[in-house]
């Protein structure tokens, strides 16, 4: 098999503001300036009502919704005890165990994950990537895009710290070397960077969401660049995830979305609550190191390839090429 580098370019001189790339009626992100928080946070312009009106989308009954939640307390509470062995299995029976756990919680909330493209993100024997390192970098719908990807291929993911507190996902994440970081801190940023470049060096395959937040579908945030310096550093591929939610008709929905002042308990009981949410990811063609290709061109690549597939335009299709910057920078 043979891999070639993908160059995407907007065809279009005459490019849309970015409000116009927003889907009709989408609320729009207000000013930095408008904002709590620091300017540099990651926000979300999705709100409660991107998500479908209470009683607009069948349910199951209370018998088949206890049932899912008690094969899930199951589920969690059996994996609760074996994660304190993990450590005790060779390295492959633990990758093993993480895909079926993932996919068993998956499974058990009602989520069908259906995959597309490339079988795994790393590009085996491939010499663009020698090590076996790359960096995959996905769209952020939910808290079950963790889950999803976990489910695909084992990967030590940047996470929010947040994470880390979950019941058994956290413990999950953390068994699996996830990297956690603060989003309202740039301190530790530059920590975080070479900590996933040395995990990259060493051939891991690292995740990270670059838009720092969660959106509902329907419109995306803007890449962030700092974690694309981790693959340039350490002279791997990006490899782009696009994910989409679909009804079983294929219709798409946020209703899977994790936004606004969701708690996970409200967010896990409204997919729960679905005969079925199906999860399409597909994985694209990786972006392979280039001579002179800077973090922001990098990020800005992978933002519209996950655009082109999953149909939502990309923030970056407003923004020029950029004229490739050598300099190491830390902060996105």
């Amino acid at each position: 098999m043979t891999i070639q580098a993908v160059s995407l370019t907007p065809a279009n001189p005459q490019l849309p503001s970015l409000n116009t790339q927003l889907a009709a009626g989408h609320p729009q992100l207000p000013p930095a300036t408008q904002r709590d928080g620091h300017s540099w946070e990651p926000a979300s312009a999705c709100v409660p009502d991107c998500l479908p009106a209470d009683g607009s989308l069948a349910q199951v009954g209370r018998a088949r919704l206890a049932a899912r939640l008690t094969g899930l307390m199951a589920l969690l509470l059996a994996t609760a005890v074996i994660i304190a062995a993990l450590p005790l299995l060779p390295a492959r029976r633990r990758g093993d165990f993480m895909r079926a756990a993932f996919l068993g919680v998956l499974r058990a909330v009602g989520v069908r994950l259906v995959h597309t493209g490339a079988r795994r993100f790393d590009l085996g024997d491939e010499p663009a990537s020698p090590n076996g390192g790359v960096l995959v970098v996905a769209n952020h719908l939910s808290w079950l895009d963790i889950l999803v990807l976990g489910a695909i291929q084992p990967m030590r993911m940047v996470a929010k710290r947040e994470v880390r507190g979950w019941p058994v996902i956290g413990a999950l994440a953390e068994r699996a070397g996830t990297l956690f970081v603060d989003r309202a801190g740039l301190r530790a940023l530059p920590t975080v960077v070479a900590q996933a470049a040395a995990a990259l060096r060493e051939g891991a395959v690292v995740g990270l969401f670059p838009e720092g937040t969660t959106w509902c579908g329907a419109a995306r945030g803007v890449f962030r660049r700092a974690g694309f310096q981790a693959a340039l550093d350490a002279g791997v591929p990006v490899r782009p995830v696009a994910q989409r939610m679909r009804l079983p008709d294929g219709t798409s929905t946020a209703v899977g979305a994790f936004i606004g002042e969701d708690t996970l308990l409200d967010s896990l009981l409204r997919v729960a609550r679905l005969p079925e949410l199906v999860i399409e990811v597909e994985i694209l063609p990786p972006l392979l190191p280039e001579p002179g290709l800077d973090r922001r061109e990098l990020a800005r690549r992978a933002e519209l390839a996950i655009a082109a597939a999953t149909g939502v335009p990309a923030p970056a299709a407003v923004r020029p090429p950029h004229t490739p910057d050598l300099r190491r920078v830390t902060a996105a």
